[in-house]
């Protein structure tokens, strides 16, 4: 079983975490679950979102669709939801 975290909800986020959620959904039209687990600090969320556009999302000669795919069996292949 997975740990609980409490998380702001789309609708209640406010400052600093309203835009990263603005952003969120402007990328991919929804906020993933990933991103509301780190809400409660938006400036660490911030700092991870940073990370995570540069790696997955700058040109390389790896495709951003490939590197998500890669990132998505990853993550299935070691069992965990994200």
């Amino acid at each position: 079983p997975m740990a609980w975290i409490q998380q702001v909800p789309t609708d209640e986020a406010t400052g600093e975490l309203e835009k990263i959620y603005t952003a969120a959904k402007g990328r991919s039209g929804d906020v993933a679950h990933i991103i509301t687990v780190m809400s409660q600090r938006p400036r660490v969320l911030s700092t991870f979102m940073r990370f995570y556009v540069q790696l997955m999302k700058s040109e390389t000669t790896l495709p951003s669709r490939e590197k998500e795919l890669l990132a998505t069996v990853t993550s299935e292949v070691n069992g965990c939801f994200y």
